[in-house]
C-alpha cells in the first residue's frame, strides 16, 4: 500500500520545458536539455517532476492553449525525445507529472475549427454554444481587467462560445460522455509512453456544468472518480493532483469520502494564510486554516506550496488582509495582478532577505502534505516586471555566469534571461552557488534531504501547539510511535516559547534534526526554547534509535 501512496513523503518540482535548458541552441528549452539535467535534479532531492503543457500549442497562454492533446511540440522535440526523457526519469526512480489542459482547447484546435465550420459536426457538441449573447456574458472572468467577457462570437459559426478563460481558449463541454471519453484517451496515451500521473488544470471548471441558461453552477463531482479509476487501473501508484481553489468545506467532495476522487490536490487555502503570516507574523488565520482544512481520506494528500507559474492569488483572504500582504510584498501596482493578486517571485517578495526565504521555505516543508517547488525558486531567483502579466515569474533558469545565463547560446532566448542587479544570472546561479557551502541552494538541497527523512510529516497526523504567540506557529506530528515538532518564528524579534511537561513529549529529550542546539527539559519537565527572529527548529521527540522501533501499531 505505501508504494503506492508514493507521493505521501515525495518532493515535487515543477518546471517549463520552454525555459528549463536549451540543447539546440534555437533559444527555447526542450526535452534533450531537460535530460541533461536529470542529474542535478536527482542531486537536490527531487523525486517527481511536474512540467508544464508541452504539447503543440499557438503559445498564446504560455501552451495553456493546447492545439493537439497527443504530439509534443516540434519547438521542445519529437514524443521519441520525451519517451527518452520519461526513460530518464524513471532510471533515476523520478516521478512525471504533465499538466492536463482539459477544460479548454485552443482556438486553433482542429476540434474546434470543424466544430465551427460544420454545425452538424460531432466536434460542434464538443463546445459550449448560444445563439445569443447570454446576460452574464461580462462577468466570471477569470482574469479580471484583462479578460472582458466569457462569451464571444464566432463570425463562421455564427454563435457565441463560451470561454472561461480567454476568448482564445473555448471551453470543451466536458458534460459530454464523448468528450469525457477522449479525456480518458488523452491520459492512458500518456501513461503508455511513460507519466505517472497529471496535474489537472482548472478542476473546479472542468467538473462543472456549462451553458447558456443554467441558473447556477453545478458540479459533477462523480467525473473526477471515473478519471482517478482510469489512471489507477492503466498504471499502479499513477495519480491526478488537482488545482481546485475552493473552500474548505468542498475539499471531501474533491478528494471523495473514501479517497476515491482526487488523489492529491493543492493547498490555495493554506498558502494564502501562509503569505499573510508571512506579512503580518500573525500565525493565527493559518493555523485556522490549517484545521479547516486538516479532514482528508487516508490516501489523500495536499500539495504544499509557496510560489507557482502563476500570480500569487489572495482572493480568499478577507480585504484587510488582502492589503497587508500587497503592503509587505507587493506595494507597487505593476507588482499587483487581476486585483487579487502579486506577480512576483519568492525572493523579491521578501527583499532577498535570507532569515526569511529559508524561514518560508523551512515553513512550507513542515506543513501537512507534500512539497511542491518552483523552479529556480532553490537558488533565489528574481523576475522581470517588464514582462506583462505572469511572465515576469516565467523567465528562464539561470545556470551560470554564461550568456544568458548557461540557458541558451542563442542571443534571443525565448524569455530574457534575467541580467544586472541583485538577481541577474551573473550573480544568481547554479554553478556559482554550487560551489559556496553556504548559498541558497546547497542550504535547499540539505532541507529537502532532511525533509525526506521526517515522513511524520507526509504521513502521520498533526496538532498545532500552544506556543502562548500568534507570532509562532508550533506544529506536532504523530506517526508510527514516533512524533516531531516544528517551530516557526515569523517575527523580527526573538521569542521564547514553552512547551509544557504536561504535553506526551514532556520531560523527553527534544532532537533538533538540523542543528546542535537540542531542548532538555527542565526540573519541572517543561522545555522553554529561545526562537531567534525569522528562527525555526525542527525536533524529533525523543532519542534517534526510535527511528527503528517504527511499527503498524
Amino acid at each position: 500500500m505505501i508504494n503506492d501512496l508514493w507521493y505521501k513523503n515525495a518532493i515535487v518540482y515543477c518546471l517549463s520545458v520552454a525555459t528549463y535548458m536549451d540543447a539546440n541552441g534555437d533559444g527555447i528549452g526542450d526535452f534533450q536539455g531537460l535530460l541533461g539535467r536529470l542529474d542535478y535534479l536527482q542531486g537536490i532531492g527531487v523525486t517527481a517532476l511536474w512540467l508544464m503543457p508541452f504539447q503543440p500549442s499557438p503559445f498564446k497562454d504560455d501552451g495553456y492553449d493546447v492545439s493537439d492533446y497527443y504530439n509534443v511540440d516540434p519547438r521542445y522535440g519529437t514524443l521519441g525525445d520525451f519517451v527518452e526523457f520519461a526513460r530518464g526519469c524513471k532510471q533515476r526512480g523520478m516521478r512525471l507529472l504533465i499538466d492536463l489542459v482539459v477544460n479548454h482547447t485552443s482556438n486553433e484546435h482542429p476540434w474546434f475549427k470543424q466544430a465551427c465550420a460544420d454545425p452538424d459536426s460531432k466536434y460542434h457538441d464538443w463546445y459550449v454554444w448560444s445563439k445569443k449573447k447570454p446576460a452574464d456574458a461580462n462577468s466570471g472572468m477569470v482574469f479580471p481587467g484583462v479578460q472582458k467577457t466569457t462569451w464571444s462570437y464566432d463570425n463562421e459559426a455564427k454563435q457565441y462560445y463560451f470561454h472561461r478563460f480567454y476568448d482564445f481558449q473555448p471551453d470543451l463541454n466536458t458534460s459530454n460522455p464523448e468528450v469525457q471519453a477522449e479525456i480518458l484517451k488523452v491520459m492512458g496515451f500518456w501513461l503508455q509512453l511513460g507519466v505517472d500521473g497529471f496535474r489537472m488544470d482548472a478542476v473546479p471548471f472542468v467538473i462543472a456544468k456549462k451553458g447558456a441558461n443554467l441558473k447556477r453552477a453545478a458540479e459533477q463531482y462523480d467525473m473526477l472518480r471515473s478519471f482517478s479509476e482510469f489512471v489507477s487501473w492503466r498504471k499502479e501508484g499513477a495519480i491526478i493532483l488537482g488545482e481546485a481553489n475552493v473552500l474548505p468545506k468542498s475539499d471531501l467532495e474533491y478528494f471523495g469520502k473514501a479517497g476515491e476522487r482526487l488523489q492529491m490536490m493543492f493547498n490555495f487555502n493554506v498558502n494564502q494564510h501562509l503569505f499573510y503570516a508571512l506579512a503580518g507574523a500573525d500565525c493565527g488565520p493559518l493555523q485556522q486554516s490549517l484545521e479547516a482544512t486538516k479532514p482528508r481520506p487516508y490516501g489523500a494528500q495536499w500539495g504544499q506550496f509557496l510560489r507557482n507559474h502563476d500570480e500569487l492569488d489572495l482572493g480568499r483572504l478577507t480585504e484587510s488582509q488582502r492589503q497587508k500582504v500587497f503592503e509587505v510584498l507587493g506595494p507597487d501596482k505593476d507588482m499587483q495582478l487581476y486585483n487579487r493578486g502579486i506577480r512576483r517571485r519568492l525572493a523579491p517578495m521578501l527583499q532577498g532577505d535570507r532569515r526569511r526565504i529559508e524561514l518560508a521555505y523551512s515553513l512550507m516543508l513542515t506543513l501537512p502534505g507534500t512539497p511542491v517547488i518552483r523552479y529556480g525558486d532553490e537558488i533565489g531567483m528574481g523576475d522581470d516586471l517588464s514582462l506583462p502579466e505572469r511572465n515576469c515569474a516565467r523567465t528562464p533558469m539561470q545556470w551560470s555566469s554564461d550568456c544568458n545565463g548557461g540557458f541558451t547560446a542563442n542571443p534571443k532566448p525565448v524569455l530574457p534571461v534575467i541580467s544586472g542587479g541583485g538577481y541577474g544570472y551573473q550573480y544568481v546561479n547554479v554553478a556559482t552557488q554550487r560551489r559556496d557551502p553556504n548559498s541558497l541552494l546547497n542550504w535547499m538541497e540539505r532541507m529537502m534531504r532532511m525533509r525526506k527523512e521526517v515522513p511524520e510529516i507526509g504521513w502521520g497526523d498533526f496538532f498545532c501547539l500552544p506556543v502562548g504567540t500568534d507570532k509562532v506557529l508550533g506544529l506536532c506530528y504523530e506517526w508510527r510511535n514516533n512524533s516531531v515538532i516544528m517551530l516557526h518564528n515569523l517575527d523580527a524579534e526573538p521569542y521564547e516559547v514553552k512547551l509544557a511537561a504536561k504535553a506526551k513529549f514532556g520531560q523527553v529529550k527534544l532532537i533538533n534534526v538540523l542543528s546542535d542546539d537540542h531542548s532538555s527539559p527542565d526540573k519541572k519537565g517543561d522545555h522553554c526554547i529561545l526562537l531567534e527572529p525569522y528562527g525555526y527548529h525542527w525536533y524529533r521527540v525523543g532519542p534517534g534509535e526510535d527511528l527503528l522501533k517504527r511499527s503498524d501499531t
